[in-house]
């Protein structure tokens, strides 16, 4: 019997197992989770469940009778060390080992640490899994002040999190703003205020450079100077994709595990998807790691596809999205070389959407509560559509009028 081991039960693994059954694979599915929990979705980690509105057990994609009734032999608490590629065979934590005609690697990856001095006996604090969520949630009481180090996406949820729960919050940004790595100016404008609004301090362009940690306390010194002070700090400054396994059996890692279109590594037998790959985007037209919900459940789908004979090129343009407050923040593609922004909208009625045109067709943008502009303007992308700056600007006119090429 052929048999299939997926390594890492996350939103990745579980979607290659699911599909692989969707699709008549008639073989034995192995999925492999160092965690204790049933695969499980991430995003409502620093929402819903970060705030007590919900339970860990809400998040499963899966139950476990969901799992065996699927035919899917999910292993927890177990961890793969090593690929004997020659031989098609996985060790695991213990000693034991598993045969595999094809291995699917969706390893993800792990928050970045905070490493200043001082940094090892600091209360510090990061957000990937149940467990963390779980710890932290325990420190947002009333009155605590909670220093998040990163104005990323999770570190604003963070932050919008400890203000609906009572805490006081400071983000400190390296960059001179925050979500400057995923969005415009304009918006990082907008969500600047937003949580200035809601009682947030903002202070941006500054470097942690030490920390000094008392019993009920800590301080963040920065390299200018600037002082912070808090009860607990949240790291939220990127991750590093889990790609030991796969760079000790000699794959490329580079910047992540490379793969193809195709999910495929430059071992035919082993596929990667989600977090931790480095892929061909033949929309974007170079290689990319993205760490997204869409990106980590399509693409594990598409390498499922791949192994039940249904090759098909994984294409999506890259979309994204965040919950913070009553704001719904939406990003389709990467805004890299563009033309002049193209506002449509206004921010001060707060909804409206950002356009980055190169060359007369949109190649990125960003959503404030603009749900509807999102779902035609993915198709604008998806098309390769060429439209006119100005009816694109122009909120009289629907959306939707925009699809046929001008």
């Amino acid at each position: 019997m052929n048999q299939v081991v997926i390594v890492g039960a996350g939103q990745a693994g579980c979607w290659a197992a699911k599909t692989l059954r969707q699709y008549d694979y008639a073989g034995k599915v192995i999925l492999l989770g160092e965690e204790a929990y049933p695969p499980y979705d991430r995003p409502p980690l620093s929402k819903t469940v970060l705030v007590g509105d919900a339970e860990p057990s809400s998040t499963w994609y899966l139950s476990l009778d969901e799992l065996a009734g699927l035919g899917i032999d999910f292993r927890p608490n177990l961890k793969a060390q090593e690929i004997d590629r020659r031989a098609c065979q996985v060790t695991l934590e213990g000693g034991a080992s598993l045969n595999y005609d094809r291995l699917i690697l969706t390893t993800g990856a792990r928050p970045r640490e905070l490493t200043v001095p001082g940094s090892v006996d600091a209360p510090i604090y990061y957000l990937r899994g149940i467990d963390d969520c779980l710890a932290l949630r325990a420190v947002l009481r009333p009155g605590n002040r909670i220093i998040v180090v990163g104005g990323g996406l999770i570190g604003l949820e963070v932050a919008a999190a400890a203000r609906k729960l009572g805490c006081e919050a400071v983000v400190v940004e390296v960059a001179d703003r925050v979500l400057a790595r995923v969005a415009g100016p304009e918006v990082s404008r907008y969500v600047t205020n937003m949580h200035r609004d809601h009682g947030v301090e903002i202070i941006a362009g500054v470097m942690p450079e030490k920390i000094e940690s008392g019993a009920r306390a800590c301080r963040i010194i920065c390299k200018d100077g600037t002082v912070v002070e808090g009860n607990a700090i949240v790291a939220g400054i990127g991750v590093i994709p889990n790609s030991e396994l796969a760079a000790n059996a000699g794959l490329n890692t580079e910047g992540g595990i490379w793969v193809d279109e195709f999910t495929r590594t430059e071992d035919e037998s082993i596929h990667a998807a989600g977090d931790v790959t480095n892929h061909i985007n033949l929309r974007l037209g170079r290689r990319v790691r993205l760490e997204t919900w869409q990106n980590a459940q399509n693409q594990a789908i598409a390498a499922a596809k791949v192994i039940c004979g249904r090759e098909e090129p994984y294409t999506d343009t890259p979309w994204g999205w965040s919950d913070q407050y009553d704001c719904n923040l939406q990003m389709l593609g990467i805004p890299e070389t563009f033309d002049e922004p193209v506002l449509r909208g206004k921010p001060e009625e707060g909804s409206f959407s950002l356009y980055y045109l190169r060359e007369g067709k949109v190649s990125a943008m960003a959503a404030i509560n603009a749900v509807r502009d999102v779902a035609v303007s993915r198709r604008l992308i998806a098309g390769n559509i060429a439209v006119d700056a100005s009816r694109l600007a122009d909120t009289a006119e629907p959306m939707k009028t925009l699809l046929a090429a001008s």
